[in-house]
């Protein structure tokens, strides 16, 4: 069994003594380091690079890249979860009342080995509901695919499962990521290819189930996107909008990472808000969906942001309809040029 590997830190040594034995008794986690102060923890996980920290959040300076926090404390209170919140904290758990909790979230944050080099990987998510993020992701694959280069696109936004109905995929007998869970620790690229759902423009489909799976959890996501990446020439990943140790294992693959927004204040501050907690440094680049003319101009998100919008993708009206009936946008058009010169930009390089 795959374990997750973990730097503990904690002030009181009876009290990490006590969780390092009860990880280890788990058999799904295995204590690699324990640290007693600020420095000694971010020189651990800076040494070892685990899976996960768990820790109390007075020892905690700044936030783990790519390493999801488990904040514990031996008592809660207000400030440690204001504590926990600002750092992006994965889980907040008080011990031992809520040790059983902890284990399950510890065994789900494993990062997998498996992440390594293959084809090129790119994250989207959407500053806040409404934006596009649905219709980027979907018509990105769509436009990689036209350009003759073979691409998956993994939804992993388990509970909501928008990728599917917005391509018209079947929502019985098809194969979801719900069935990944199956291969356990071995997932093979040829397992991989076989759950995706072929879309009728080319291009292959992890869907999501569409519910909660006890079982699927960013271990195994982790698992197949490194599958696909040794099966196909382009990656494409719809990240939920909660930055939860599922689409920190999407964020930790990808790069670049889109992030797509509105040109209004709200929309940008929920974009700022995005940033920060999920971290994505010079990694994130801005989409700029439903362009109209209005007081927030595509100019004003090198000054917000501190960089020009990788994209900016006018308004077209016809986009709700078609996306009601599962059907994607034409390459011929404005919007879809526009899309079409961003796929163009993220496949240079690509075979």
């Amino acid at each position: 069994m795959e374990v997750a590997r973990i730097v503990l830190g904690l002030e009181e040594h009876d009290v990490a003594e006590e969780v390092m034995h009860f990880l280890d008794r788990t058999g799904r986690a295995r204590v690699v380091a324990t640290a007693l102060d600020e420095r000694q923890l971010a020189e651990a996980v800076r040494q070892l690079e685990p899976d996960a920290v768990v820790a109390q959040t007075g020892l905690v300076a700044e936030r783990f890249d790519g390493r999801p926090l488990l904040a514990l404390e031996t008592a809660e209170s207000v400030r440690s979860l204001r504590r926990a919140i600002r750092l992006g904290a994965a889980g907040y758990f008080v011990w031992p009342n809520e040790r059983e909790a902890l284990a399950m979230a510890v065994a789900r944050a494993r990062r997998p080995a498996e992440l390594v080099a293959g084809a090129p990987v790119v994250a989207e998510l959407g500053a806040s509901g409404g934006v596009g993020a649905t219709f980027l992701a979907t018509h990105l694959a769509a436009m990689a695919t036209r350009r003759g280069v073979e691409t998956a696109l993994v939804d992993l936004d388990v509970l909501f499962a928008g990728v599917g109905a917005a391509l018209g995929a079947p929502v019985a007998e098809v194969p979801t990521a719900a069935d990944l869970v199956g291969f356990g620790s071995e997932i093979s690229p040829q397992a991989a290819r076989a759950l995706l759902w072929r879309h009728p423009e080319g291009f292959g489909v992890l869907l999501s189930p569409g519910r909660i799976e006890p079982d699927l959890g960013p271990a195994t996501y982790g698992r197949a996107i490194a599958a696909l990446r040794q099966t196909t020439s382009f990656v494409v990943l719809h990240l939920p909008r909660e930055i939860g140790p599922i689409a920190r294992v999407g964020l930790a693959a990808a790069d670049p990472v889109l992030v797509v927004v509105r040109l209004d204040v709200a929309s940008f501050r929920d974009a700022r808000r995005l940033l920060e907690t999920a971290d994505l440094g010079e990694r994130a680049r801005i989409v700029v969906n439903r362009a109209a003319r209005a007081e927030v101009t595509p100019a004003d998100v090198e000054r917000a942001f501190g960089r020009p919008p990788i994209a900016v993708l006018p308004v077209d009206r016809r986009v709700p309809r078609l996306q009601d009936r599962g059907v994607l946008l034409p390459r011929r058009g404005r919007i879809g040029r526009e899309l079409d010169r961003l796929a163009r930009t993220l496949l240079a390089g690509v075979p």
